[in-house]
């Protein structure tokens, strides 16, 4: 009976965004480069063996050339941090990178904590996404600096109004982008070092806890990852979810899952769980999701057990849209905080 009422209300939830558009199949061949794979080879095939040869060196994938170019602006709602973005886009807009800065509270006089969260936001936020979860953070000792993800808010081009070019039907250029959000962060956490943090977190929801995820294990800097909502494959969310129908529709007839799964392994969570073997993980997923489908976070789970992979879990007795909401946010806040406060302390 509980499942049913959670189920409809996030169908609700879902539903209330009207401006999904369904945008057609593009394998996405001018975002990969024009050499290194045989001629005459299929869109599938060109593809599919840059895919190999990323999966051969992903370090050299999701790593940035260093950059000192930051501008830090004083604000009374979060400092705003840009910097360029480690990767160029044919969109100028969003090569320009946008972050939130919110410093620990310093409570009695004792110096500021030396440890610091990066927030990556969940797919489609708005600018002002986690930044209620930022302040926690910052009230908690733990400086945060929250991220805009690439296409979104500031960084959208004016053609779109839904941040379409990260998560969409186009096979190559979701991979691609994905990957500027890796090097964005990594950017993002170079400068948090600079500041002279020295225990640095990462915190990421949905989209962003994919996206965290690989941050995490490409990043040396990074101590401990809240992932909030989780799956192994990123194309079986966007196969299965419902707030990724669209995005579905516009491949139905193009490619085949298992395809779509091979040529989207290098963001995918599940290829990468040796690399953060020795960093702390917190895994949160919703009982009544169904925009990141249970059994694809409960596969994670078991991943991280099978590999004994060090890992807590917490489960949510919500679905994915009604997370955000009274009292569940609260309590998901509650777990997030608690969690990175405690593995970035100087004994954690």
């Amino acid at each position: 009976m509980l499942q049913a009422v959670f189920h409809a209300w996030e169908r609700r939830l879902a539903d209330a965004a009207t401006d999904r558009v369904v945008r057609s199949f593009d394998w996405g061949l001018d975002w990969i480069p024009g050499n290194g794979h045989r001629p005459h080879a299929t869109p599938a095939e060109a593809i599919g063996e840059w895919v190999s040869h990323v999966m051969a060196d992903t370090d050299a994938f999701f790593t940035p050339a260093p950059t000192t170019d930051y501008t830090l602006t004083a604000s009374p709602d979060g400092d705003l941090l840009t910097f360029p973005s480690a990767m160029t886009t044919p969109h100028a807009a969003n090569n320009t990178v946008y972050a939130r800065f919110f410093p620990a509270r310093v409570r009695d006089g004792l110096n500021a904590s030396r440890a610091a969260v990066l927030v990556l936001p969940q797919w489609n936020s708005g600018a002002g996404g986690h930044v209620g979860l930022s302040r926690l953070l910052a009230w908690n000792g733990l400086s945060a600096l929250r991220l805009s993800l690439p296409y979104h808010d500031q960084r959208m081009p004016p053609e779109l109004h839904r941040a379409d070019y990260i998560v969409s039907a186009n096979v190559a250029r979701t991979v691609q982008v994905c990957r500027q959000a890796v090097v964005d962060a990594r950017r993002a956490i170079a400068w948090l070092a600079m500041q002279g943090y020295d225990r640095i977190g990462i915190l990421g929801t949905s989209l962003g806890s994919c996206l965290a995820l690989l941050t995490t294990a490409h990043e040396p800097l990074i101590r401990a990852q809240a992932l909030n909502h989780i799956s192994p494959y990123f194309a079986d969310v966007v196969w299965r979810g419902i707030s990724t129908r669209h995005v579905r529709e516009g491949m139905d007839g193009h490619i085949e899952l298992d395809l779509l799964r091979s040529l989207w392994r290098p963001i995918s969570p599940r290829c990468y769980l040796e690399r953060v073997r020795n960093r702390r993980t917190l895994l949160v997923y919703a009982r009544y999701d169904l925009t990141f489908p249970v059994d694809l976070s409960e596969d994670l789970v078991a991943a991280f057990r099978e590999q004994g992979l060090p890992h807590e879990v917490a489960v949510l007795r919500c679905g994915h849209y009604s997370t955000g909401k009274t009292p569940f946010k609260f309590v998901d806040g509650w777990i997030l905080t608690r969690f990175l406060k405690r593995a970035l302390s100087r004994s954690g």
